[in-house]
């Protein structure tokens, strides 16, 4: 569906996409992943016509971004962070309005309009003027609009950006629910959006592609400590002496302590397991554990240390 090769965008004194190469799948939810400045939306208005590259080439639903650009555009549902919508029309008149743009018409027009209405949610408040919707049902407007000429390709540049929680959760839904579908390529700066949506992540910083796989095999690759938690009851004053002299242990630290259970955390060596070693120590010195969990590291953990290491 898209196939990126050594794209390039320069500006004056900076370099805003450094070679960029990847490819996205048909079917598959892709998260953009980074942080602010980090060339994301760059990339995305690149691969939606609205730029030029400076060099590298890129193609979408097998059309060349720069030579064939207006087939780029039918092919492509595009959601700009800051969604230009007019705010002195009605929901559903304005729907209307870019469907015709779209080359859609009469009954064909009118269907699909509708359809993408109760697709986003939108259907009651289709006779009330955007400029008095909530940013809420603001973005499910630009979703619908990104909708409405069916388009293989979806390109969505911070779609829960200053949602509530709940509006967040319904975004996500809807997104899952527009699989297999829609291939959808997803710019956001919250991990727990990629997380929680997408099958694939591509982490871009400077520019660059850092990583470029499954969130999954992401976070059991991270070579970073993963932490395990216990709250146990112990007596005397070496207890995290006693757990960081077992194999494998970084560090232990008290975090606190009720009722004379003490929270403690130990940080692990990458791609090790000490609960069982842990447990035994309990067992060996007397001690009570009511908890005891690992903690795998997390996309968050994974960017940072990429980032660092870049």
């Amino acid at each position: 569906m898209i196939d990126v090769q050594d794209l390039t965008k320069q500006y004056a004194g900076r370099t805003a996409v450094d070679r960029l190469t990847f490819q996205v799948e048909p079917g598959q939810i892709v998260g953009f992943l980074g942080p602010n400045g980090a060339g994301k939306s760059t990339t995305m208005r690149i691969l939606s016509g609205y730029m030029p590259p400076t060099s590298g080439r890129a193609t979408v639903n097998g059309h060349d971004v720069f030579h064939e650009s207006i087939a780029v555009r039918k092919s492509i549902g595009y959601m700009p962070e800051m969604a230009p919508l007019y705010t002195d029309m009605k929901v559903k008149e304005y729907l209307r309005f870019r469907a015709e743009l779209k080359g859609l018409s009469g009954r064909e027009m009118r269907q699909r309009v509708g359809e993408v209405m109760d697709l986003c949610t939108i259907t009651d408040v289709r006779r009330r003027l955007i400029g008095h919707l909530s940013k809420g049902f603001r973005q499910r407007v630009a979703l619908a609009d990104a909708l409405l000429h069916k388009p293989p390709l979806l390109i969505l540049d911070e779609p829960t950006n200053g949602l509530d929680p709940v509006q967040i959760r319904q975004v996500r839904d809807l997104l899952r629910s527009l699989k297999p579908a829609h291939t959808i390529l997803l710019s956001t700066h919250i991990l727990q959006e990629v997380e929680a949506v997408c099958d694939r992540v591509l982490m871009i910083h400077h520019g660059r592609i850092l990583a470029n796989d499954t969130p999954d095999r992401l976070t059991r690759g991270l070579r970073a400590a993963s932490v395990v938690q216990v709250e146990l009851r112990a007596g005397g004053d070496d207890v995290l002496a006693k757990i960081e002299a077992l194999p494998n242990v970084r560090k232990a630290t008290q975090d606190g302590e009720e009722s004379g259970w003490r929270t403690i955390t130990v940080r692990v060596e990458a791609n090790q397991d000490v609960r069982e070693p842990l447990m035994d120590l309990a067992l060996k010195q007397g001690w009570k554990i009511r908890e005891l969990h690992r903690q795998l590291p997390s996309l968050e953990d994974v960017f940072i240390e990429l980032s660092a290491a870049d």
